[in-house]
């Protein structure tokens, strides 16, 4: 399971650099301007809020195997869908139905690790989510070496090879079974309304908004902003997750508990590495890119897992409820990006997001402050429920 749960993650990677890896080719052939280019992006992310939180919902209740391979395979055909004549009216129904498959997945693996390893689960959360960077970071390579002889929905159709793949994978692949009955409404409703589970959904909100934004304009960034060829801004969004890979490794070598210290500090690098290297804006976008995406890295599974840890009677639900939550910033930050973009310039819209990387920090703050409150909770009425 582990081992599965590791490459859907990278197939992950390899589905949310398609449309910035593709950027330069979706404008020509689909006649698009940045706004309309973001546009594609909350398609993605629109499909990806629904398909988080409703299997986030359903992974508590339903078997798991038929939830595993109907998502990813949902999320092939739909990469298969991609053909030469394609428009933008279909190519925003498609992003839109690859996000619902994607997001459905990446719930349901991040259900799992958090099941298996409870309130350990943090830094395994944090270290297989290195698979969805690197997939993230050989993504953009492929697609530019496909690009220079094939079509560009070549690479669509080979990131659909992938998942079904992965879909043969999961058909002997041992999965658990559900722990919670049907009618188990209740528990979910007091999740859903607790406001103990804001600060999660805020910093999922604003790094996957973040991470979004920054993959998907980082061609216009390199091409309109920085008058550097399409490569440089291919390789900024490989850059990027490169950075994310290392940090994920390297929180191995963190000593102590990972609470809401990391997300801060997190935050605080991040908005120094986007306003920096914003700012200097030299042809070195990737090392740019590099130390955004170093600064980010623990942020998501991190994130997810003290959110499984802070309601360990409804984890798939809050995980759900967490990363649908993210997947709405992926639908309104590039918007805003993409519209500040065209009114403004690319570069400047690139530095303002900056101000994601600050609500990260907050964000941690109040997840810091949250868990102390709890644990002292704990400590004055042992076995009393904190949630």
């Amino acid at each position: 399971m582990i081992a599965l749960t590791f490459c859907g993650f990278f197939c992950l990677g390899l589905v949310l650099i398609l449309l910035g890896a593709n950027q330069a080719d979706l404008a020509r052939d689909l006649d698009l301007d940045l706004t309309r280019t973001g546009l594609l992006a909350s398609a993605f992310a629109a499909g990806m809020l629904i398909g988080m939180t409703g299997a986030g919902l359903l992974y508590d209740r339903l078997p798991r195997r038929p939830l595993f391979v109907a998502t990813i395979s949902l999320t092939a055909i739909a990469l298969f869908g991609f053909g030469p004549n394609s428009s933008f009216s279909e190519a925003l129904f498609l992003f839109a139905v690859i996000g619902l498959g994607s997001g459905a997945y990446d719930t349901l693996f991040n259900a799992a690790v958090a099941e298996r390893y409870g309130q350990r689960s943090a830094r395994p959360m944090t270290v297989l989510h290195s698979g969805t960077a690197i997939g993230a970071i050989i993504g953009p390579l492929l697609v530019a070496a496909i690009v220079t002889r094939w079509h560009w929905t070549r690479s669509f159709h080979l990131m659909g090879i992938a998942h079904l793949a992965l879909v043969a994978a999961a058909l002997f692949v041992r999965f658990p079974e559900p722990t919670r009955a049907a009618d188990s409404s209740k528990t979910d409703a007091d999740t859903i309304f607790s406001r103990a589970i804001v600060p999660f959904a805020v910093v999922a909100f604003a790094y996957l908004g973040l991470e979004t934004a920054m993959a998907v304009f980082a061609v216009p960034y390199a091409t309109d902003g920085l008058a550097l060829d399409v490569i440089h801004g291919q390789t900024a969004i490989s850059g990027m997750w490169l950075g994310l890979m290392v940090s994920r490794f390297g929180i191995l070598l963190l000593r102590g508990n990972l609470d809401g210290r990391v997300l801060i500090g997190s935050g605080i690098l991040c908005c120094a590495a986007i306003a920096i290297g914003a700012t200097v804006g030299s042809s070195q976008i990737a090392i740019f890119y590099f130390c955004a995406g170093f600064a980010l890295g623990p942020v998501f599974p991190l994130t997810l897992a003290l959110a499984a840890q802070r309601f360990p009677h409804a984890l798939g639900s809050v995980i759900g409820l967490a990363a649908g939550a993210g997947s709405t910033g992926c639908f309104v930050v590039p918007w805003l990006t993409g519209a500040l973009g065209d009114q403004v310039g690319i570069a400047f819209a690139v530095k303002w997001l900056s101000v994601w990387a600050i609500v990260i920090a907050l964000g941690g703050a109040v997840i810091l402050r949250g868990r102390e409150r709890a644990l002292a909770g704990r400590v004055s009425r042992p076995g009393a429920r904190t949630s």
